[in-house]
């Protein structure tokens, strides 16, 4: 069987290849521990100057023409259900290693570039924020959008959405719309763009012209970007909802976001009201406290806060109860589109619900990962 992660090493660069493509490059355990070793390994080769982290496509077969490159849908919602109602403990394992690969993204001693391109989100969004150079191609979808499967936006995304301009942030985690390339960039989630066939070009480029100690990868990679950059992108909508943005989500709740936005008769405020009517109004509320807590908060301490909250997701209401395993369930396991939020709506959740989702689950000195130091890599990522 393939290795769901392909690596090479191509004029100095490492290149890994997520390879599910079946699954949108969704992450296993074994692709998270994966990933975790090459890295490792080439911190440590001399020969390896930088990072390239991209996904792949479906392959062609049985007459089906080959499906589009999609970086990377999340983790595996379907192993995260069946894990939480059989008591799996590697469902912890998942949380905390890929916890701590993000962690290892964003302090890499080298150049870590990300090339994105279709679904770009959850987990995929966790790998990609690490990154020293964020690249998107015209096809990227980008998006947090945990609270419609009773989750939170993790995998640090408390810390990147956090450190975006305003309260745009609050409303990327609560609402979790999908933005295109040009809002990635408009919003500061990415830092150049390109077409996504300039990859090719890149790495034949590095063959015939190594990179060589000292070499600054990332310009080069930028610079390649900007000469491959028709500027053919789509148009940044949610970039001219801004003031609306910072109106409704700079306020205290989300059940005053929410009355806020019914007095807005504008279709952007009826579109985020149908968003959210979807997702579970508990995670919404503790999504909201996660990204205001983690405004002030070190890299390393994030983590650990997101590590007690997604412990919580599965041990508060254990099994079938979780409010997690309910929005799996509905979207990915039976279908139905109906999950069974509890509570069912926002007025009904109070602060001592969400209160409940920050109470620490480990003494500092055993927690999962008390080993995350707060190293250059965290002064430079916030």
């Amino acid at each position: 069987m393939e290795s769901l992660i392909l690596t090479e090493v191509i004029g100095g660069l490492g290149v890994v290849t997520l390879n599910r493509p079946k699954a949108l490059n969704a992450l296993s355990l074994e692709m998270v521990r994966e990933l975790d070793r090459v890295l490792r390994r080439w911190a440590a080769d001399g020969a390896v100057h930088g990072v390239l982290l991209r996904g792949s496509a479906r392959p062609a077969e049985a007459g089906k023409p080959a499906g589009p490159v999609h970086f990377c849908a999340g983790g595996d919602i379907r192993f995260m259900h069946q894990a939480a109602t059989t008591g799996d403990l590697a469902l912890d394992d998942f949380f905390t290693e890929e916890y701590a690969l993000d962690h290892l993204i964003h302090t890499f001693a080298k150049p870590v570039i990300a090339w994105l391109e279709g679904v770009t989100m959850g987990g995929g969004m966790g790998l990609a924020q690490g990154a020293r150079l964020r690249v998107v191609t015209p096809s990227v979808r980008m998006a947090m959008p945990e609270t419609r499967i009773g989750l939170f936006p993790d995998v640090a995304g408390g810390h990147f959405l956090s450190r975006l301009s305003g309260h745009v942030g609050e409303y990327l985690g609560v609402v979790g719309p999908q933005l295109n390339a040009a809002e990635a960039l408009g919003l500061g989630l990415a830092d150049v763009g390109a077409q996504a066939d300039s990859l090719t070009v890149l790495l034949q480029d590095l063959q015939e012209r190594p990179l060589r100690q000292g070499d600054d990868v990332c310009q080069r990679v930028r610079s390649h970007a900007e000469q491959h950059d028709t500027g053919d992108w789509p148009e940044a909508a949610v970039l001219a909802e801004a003031p609306r943005i910072q109106r409704h989500f700079s306020l205290p709740t989300v059940q005053a976001i929410e009355a806020s936005l019914k007095q807005d008769d504008s279709e952007w405020a009826r579109q985020t009201l149908h968003h959210m009517a979807g997702h579970s109004p508990l995670m919404m509320c503790v999504t909201l406290e996660q990204i205001r807590r983690a405004r002030t908060m070190p890299l390393a301490d994030e983590f650990r806060m997101e590590r007690d909250l997604v412990r919580h997701c599965f041990g508060l209401r254990k099994g079938a109860a979780s409010e997690t395993v309910e929005g799996v369930r509905a979207l990915a396991i039976d279908k139905d589109q109906r999950p069974r939020w509890h509570p069912a709506t926002l007025g009904e959740v109070t602060p001592d619900m969400v209160a409940a989702f920050f109470q620490p689950v480990w003494p500092d000195h055993v927690h999962p990962l008390r080993d995350l130091l707060a190293v250059a890599g965290d002064e430079r990522a916030a």
